[in-house]
């Protein structure tokens, strides 16, 4: 890598540029970043000194949230819940709402978040 540094006083400082990303990280990218920062140290650091982290926590949150998206629809399908459930029973269609979006949050979370695959 190629690192510019300014003297302050006795020391370097690494002279980093913030990329011009304006993609918000949303709540699947601050849990990676978090989960990054514990267990892969040095993957965390490289992504910070090469001005990457933001972009690669942008995209991972949005791929997070259109698989999250697509699993919750495709349970919905499988599980028959429909709009006529919610206009019959609104409490059992919280529920099993509820459910599906636990379930679902649980597959982003092991296979995107804290997954080996996701480093």
């Amino acid at each position: 890598m190629n690192i510019n540094y300014i003297r302050s006083g006795d020391y370097f400082i690494p002279d980093l540029k913030l990329p011009e990303e304006t993609r918000p990280i949303g709540k699947w990218g601050r849990l990676h970043r978090e989960f990054l920062k514990e267990h892969h140290p040095i993957q965390y650091t490289n992504l910070v000194l090469s001005c990457k982290l933001w972009t690669y926590l942008a995209d991972l949150n949005e791929q997070a949230q259109e698989r999250l998206d697509r699993i919750i629809q495709q349970m919905k399908d499988v599980e028959g819940v429909t709009e006529s459930l919610k206009a019959a029973d609104p409490m059992a269609w919280v529920q099993r709402m509820n459910s599906i979006r636990n379930r679902a949050e649980e597959v982003i979370l092991q296979e995107m978040i804290y997954g080996e695959e996701a480093v």
